[in-house]
């Protein structure tokens, strides 16, 4: 498991628009809230990037980037902001390489059966590129004022 303080996994992994982002591109000039989610258009996860989206401008004062992750493919990350309006960048992670360096693809259990997936998760990363903040297992309504809250402590 990630623990605080210590420099934040890198990653490298197509948006919405294929386009890449690094992690490195934000050094020493954002913050960034990189947000782990198990599958686009659905009802917890579209809550939470809905209210991740109504507090952008909150975050942006806060020289904050807000960046989600799932293993959803490019195409189906610019339908669901298309869908919603959504004012962040979703990252493509189709080969599992960033949940698994983070830490968020675990065995899940619903209703008795036991499979892997990515367990909601938040990671607060400083400037410096060091995890400021870590949260497994998170619930998806109010999470995003939650990590507000958060950042205005940084």
């Amino acid at each position: 498991m990630l623990q605080k303080n210590q420099t934040a996994p890198d990653f490298s992994s197509a948006n919405q628009d294929n386009k890449i982002i690094n992690l490195s591109d934000f050094k020493d000039k954002k913050n960034v809230v990189l947000y782990f989610y198990p599958k686009d258009d659905t009802t917890g996860c579209t809550i939470e990037a809905n209210q991740f989206t109504s507090l952008i401008g909150d975050f942006a004062a806060l020289d904050t980037m807000i960046i989600g992750v799932s293993k959803d493919s490019c195409q189906s990350h610019q339908a669901f902001i298309e869908k919603y309006g959504l004012k962040m960048d979703l990252l493509a992670d189709t080969s599992g390489e960033l949940c698994e360096n983070y830490g968020v693809w675990q065995e899940k259990e619903k209703n008795g059966v036991k499979k892997m997936g990515i367990v909601r998760s938040t990671f607060i990363i400083n400037k410096q590129g060091e995890l400021a903040g870590l949260m497994y297992g998170v619930s998806a309504d109010g999470h995003a004022e939650q990590v507000l809250e958060l950042m205005k402590g940084l």
